[in-house]
C-alpha cells in the first residue's frame, strides 16, 4: 500500500486533500444543499443585502471545480497530473523516484511543486534519500 502512495517527487498521496477528497465531498454537498434550497433563483434578491451574493453563479462553478479535484488513484497508479514529467522521467530511467537520482536538487522537472508545496518535496527526497522509503512513510512527512 505504501508504494501505491509514494509519489517519484518525494510527496506521499496519503497527505493529498485531493486525494483523501474531503474538500471535493465538502464541495459537492453544498451544492447539493444549495440545488435543493434552489438558491440559484433566490441569490438576487439576497445580493441586495449580501452584496457579494451577486458573484453566486461564480461560486458554484468554483465549488464544481471543487468537486472535480478528486484524485482516487495513487501517483504510481497514473493518480495526480495525467502528463506528469517527473514520473515519466523516473520510469524512462528505470528508478523509483528522485531520491535515487544525483540531479534532484537541481532538477527543473521538481519547479512546478514549489508554489504549493515550497521545498516541502526537496525536504522529503533527502528524508528518503537518507532513511528509506519505509522510515519516511512511517515517519513525518513535509507537505
Amino acid at each position: 500500500m505504501h508504494d501505491e502512495m509514494m509519489t517519484y517527487c518525494g510527496l506521499y498521496c496519503g497527505d493529498c486533500f485531493f486525494h483523501k477528497g474531503e474538500i471535493a465531498d465538502l464541495a459537492r454537498d453544498l451544492r447539493k444543499k444549495l440545488r435543493d434550497e434552489r438558491f440559484k433563483e433566490r441569490h438576487e434578491a439576497f445580493a441586495s443585502i449580501f452584496k457579494e451574493l451577486k458573484d453566486f453563479e461564480r461560486c458554484y462553478d468554483v465549488l464544481g471545480a471543487m468537486v472535480r479535484m478528486r484524485c482516487k488513484r495513487g501517483c504510481r497508479n497514473g493518480g495526480g497530473p495525467p502528463v506528469c514529467k517527473i514520473r515519466e522521467c523516473c520510469k524512462k530511467r528505470a528508478i523509483d523516484g528522485c531520491w535515487e537520482c544525483g540531479e534532484f536538487e537541481t532538477c527543473k522537472k521538481l519547479e512546478f511543486l514549489e508554489g504549493v508545496h515550497k521545498d516541502a518535496h526537496i525536504k522529503n527526497l533527502r528524508m528518503i534519500r537518507k532513511r528509506g522509503v519505509d522510515a519516511f512513510v512511517q515517519g513525518k512527512r513535509n507537505w
